[in-house]
Formats: structure tokens, C-alpha cells, sequence
């Protein structure tokens, strides 16, 4: 076994707390990790959708599902109730090369901190432990969830892309299901919209995290699992912060020829994310038509160009130009301590000498997002939603079918002619 991931299965790996349910585990070529939270019937309609791709792939892909749940009153007799119905489907359930993981039965339970972090990282260091039976941590580990619709290419896309260019991660292309004229289609095509405009953001801004943080989509091999020390046990944003780990190890590319549908239904489990923001949506209680200023871009765009360019100057020379940029940048960077991250970025490298990998393992997609709400807060208001995407994709050349403005709101049919423009923008 490789070296570093026996030490991961030694120090990091969480597999015997809550052992695996499994049939025969020979010729496995790729892991599917779904945590499942009271997710009776929806889950069967995910593993329907996966055993409708075929059969030479279902054979070599183990899916291993974690049922979970905390102790009442964190989590609802009804949630635990649904849960052990679904763990008895799930002992009758045999399409799939199928596993599962009990997190929910008394005594099995998570603790009372835990949510769906710890559920995909106990399925995700189940599947390294697989795979590595196999002698190849190039093999993917491939994340979904429980209420997520697949298309009957979806196991074969994934397998044929690891193994064709072994890359390190990727995330799979994805789309909300936007059918029907109420008011649930309405919130979905906001988030959706707003994920799709702050994306490009990020990518006309030449950022290394301009993706998508959406669980369902995301793909990594079990070395590079591995080598980011798995997976966090964070209760909201888990996606967020493993990508962002990933990223700062690899490089993540998009897979396409394949979609994931995640659902749009609404939620209150966790404080952001798809389900919150469409019952956020739902409630009324704010202007879902907002988004962040896209001149907030452009100085994303503009700092990441300038420290780029400038690895070999101080940081006095850097502060001059980031107030050159917009003053707001330079009150952040000198509240972050810039002087001292700068000197360790040299000082702290193995060749005494900063590069663009360093910059980017600092500057990265959590300082991003906290430099927006920055700007936001210091010059760069929230702007109209419909408004600022008409900025943003004028500036990167592209031409939209339609005028994008405010009006908008009301007109769903608009808003999903613009919504498969900015599905085809990355």
C-alpha cells in the first residue's frame, strides 16, 4: 500500500466508529458517497437513476450510502424514523453494487457537532480504504446526495474521464431543475442565476477557485483525497472547504458530457446552500435579486494581476498599487496583515522565493469571498441582479439573447433563456 495513504487510513481515516455494510468488494473501480438525513423516498430515485446506467458500470461501482442522524432533540423522531426505513430498503435493495453505513440506529448516532461533513468523510475514507485494495489511488471518489437526479452516462463519463488523464479532481456539470411557473421554480432560478453570475465573476477575475460549491459535483482521486487529509466534518459549507483544499493542491476541471440535477427543494437544516436560499426565497423576507457589485470583480481582477506580476516587491510596493486599484482593497489587505503574510510567503518558502502557488494557497477562496463582502461593505453595494450579469458577460465579449434588466423578475420564460446562456459560460 502507498505510503502516504496508509498513513492517512492510520492517522485520519474514521472507519471503525461506524462500520460498512458490504457484499463482495473485488473489481472496484470508482466509490459514489451519498449521506442520507431522512431521505426516504428520494434516495431510491437517485439509486434508480444509477442503476440505469449500464451494467458493465454498475458492476464495478460500489455506492456506499451513509444514514445518519444526531440523538433528539438535534435531530426529529421523524428524521430518525425515516432513516431506519430507509435502512431496511436498503437491506433489500440489490440493483446496485450496494453498501451502507448505519450513523443512525441508537448508540450509532452522530454527535450532536456533526452533520453532513462527517457523513460524506466517513464515506469517502470507506472508499479510499476500497480502493486502495486495488492498488490504484488514481480511481475516483465521487461525491452526490441523496435527493440528486443523474443521467444513465453518468458512472461511465466519470470513470472514462479518470482514467483517461488521471487528474486530481474535477466537478461534474450541473443543473437545477427549473420546470412549472411557481414560486419554487422562481427561487431557483435566482440561486441558480446567482451561482452562475458569481462563477464567471470569478473566472473574469482570473481567480484559482472560480467554481461551483455544490456537494453533488464533486469529484476527486483517492491520492488526492488523501494528500488534502480528507475530508472536514463541517455541519454547512463542507463543499466549499474541501474543493477549496483541492485546489490548492491540484488543479479542478469540469466534467462535461454528463449532469447532475440537485434538487430545488427548500431547507432549513443548514444556515446557506441551495435548500436556504430557496426558502429564504419562498419567505420573502429579502431581495433575492441581488448580487454582489461586478466593479468588485474587476478588482479582484486587478489585485490578482498586480500581486501576479509582482512576487518579487515589497509589500509597500504592493500596498501603493492596491490603493491604486481602489482604496477599499488596501484598508482590507492592511487589516489582514499583509506586511507580515507577505514576508512569510518568501520566508517560509522551501527556495526562499515567492510564486504565484504560495499567493494563491493565501489569497485563496475564502479570502476571496471575504474581500467581496469587503468591498461590499466599503464602496461596492449589492447590485440588481439582472443588471450586474448584463455588466459582467459585456465584459467578457459574450452576446445574451435577449435585453437583461430588472424587468426580468416576473418573466420566467426570460429568465431560463438566460439561465442556458450562463450554463454554457465558465
Amino acid at each position: 500500500m502507498n505510503d502516504a495513504v496508509q498513513k492517512y487510513l492510520d492517522r485520519h481515516a474514521m472507519l471503525n466508529r461506524w462500520p460498512i455494510v458490504h457484499g463482495p468488494l473485488d473489481g472496484i473501480h470508482q466509490v459514489v458517497v451519498i449521506p442520507c438525513l431522512a431521505e426516504d423516498p428520494g434516495l431510491f430515485d437517485t439509486l434508480d437513476d444509477l442503476s440505469a446506467n449500464p451494467k458493465a458500470e454498475t458492476d464495478r461501482t460500489l455506492v456506499i450510502c451513509v444514514v445518519n442522524n444526531r440523538k433528539p432533540p438535534f435531530s426529529s423522531e421523524d428524521e430518525i424514523e425515516n432513516n431506519q426505513r430507509t435502512l431496511k430498503r436498503l437491506r433489500d435493495c440489490g440493483d446496485l453494487r450496494l453498501a451502507y453505513i448505519d450513523a443512525s440506529s441508537p448508540e450509532s448516532e452522530f454527535p450532536e457537532k456533526d452533520g453532513v461533513g462527517l457523513a460524506r468523510k466517513i464515506g469517502l475514507d470507506t472508499g479510499v480504504h476500497v480502493l486502495v485494495e486495488s492498488s490504484d489511488i488514481a480511481r475516483p471518489l465521487i461525491c452526490l446526495d441523496a435527493d440528486t437526479r443523474v443521467d444513465n452516462n453518468y458512472l461511465d463519463t466519470i470513470r472514462t474521464f479518470y482514467e483517461e488523464g488521471q487528474p486530481w479532481a474535477a466537478i461534474v456539470d450541473y443543473a437545477h431543475p427549473i420546470d412549472g411557473s411557481g414560486e419554487e421554480t422562481a427561487a431557483i432560478l435566482c440561486y441558480e442565476l446567482f451561482l452562475r453570475y458569481h462563477e464567471l465573476g470569478l473566472a473574469y477575475a482570473g481567480s484559482a477557485y472560480a467554481f461551483p460549491a455544490i456537494g453533488s459535483t464533486i469529484t476527486c482521486s483517492a491520492r488526492a483525497y488523501v494528500a488534502v487529509t480528507g475530508m472536514n466534518r463541517k455541519r454547512a459549507g463542507e463543499d466549499f472547504y474541501f474543493l477549496q483544499k483541492l485546489a490548492k493542491t491540484g488543479t479542478i476541471i469540469r466534467i462535461t458530457g454528463t449532469t447532475v440535477r440537485p434538487s430545488a427543494r427548500p431547507s432549513n437544516r443548514v444556515p446557506f446552500g441551495t435548500g436556504r436560499s430557496v426558502q429564504r426565497f419562498l419567505d420573502g423576507d429579502e431581495d433575492e435579486y441581488q448580487a454582489y457589485h461586478p466593479q468588485s470583480y474587476r478588482v479582484l481582477k486587478h489585485w490578482l494581476s498586480l500581486a501576479a506580476s509582482s512576487l518579487e516587491q515589497d509589500s509597500a510596493t504592493l500596498l501603493e498599487g492596491a490603493e491604486a486599484i481602489s482604496p477599499a482593497l488596501r484598508t482590507f489587505l492592511e487589516s489582514d496583515h499583509f506586511d507580515e503574510i507577505w514576508m512569510n510567503l518568501e520566508t517560509n518558502s522551501p527556495k526562499r522565493k515567492r510564486d504565484i502557488k504560495h499567493f494563491n494557497g493565501w489569497f485563496d477562496g475564502f479570502k476571496t469571498l471575504k474581500l467581496l463582502h469587503h468591498l461590499r461593505d466599503n464602496g461596492y453595494p449589492d447590485q440588481e441582479m439582472f443588471e450586474s450579469i448584463a455588466t459582467l458577460l459585456e465584459w467578457k465579449g459574450v452576446e445574451p439573447p435577449m435585453r437583461i434588466h430588472s424587468g426580468l423578475k416576473p418573466d420566467l420564460d426570460g429568465q431560463r433563456k438566460l439561465l442556458q446562456l450562463m450554463r454554457t459560460c465558465h
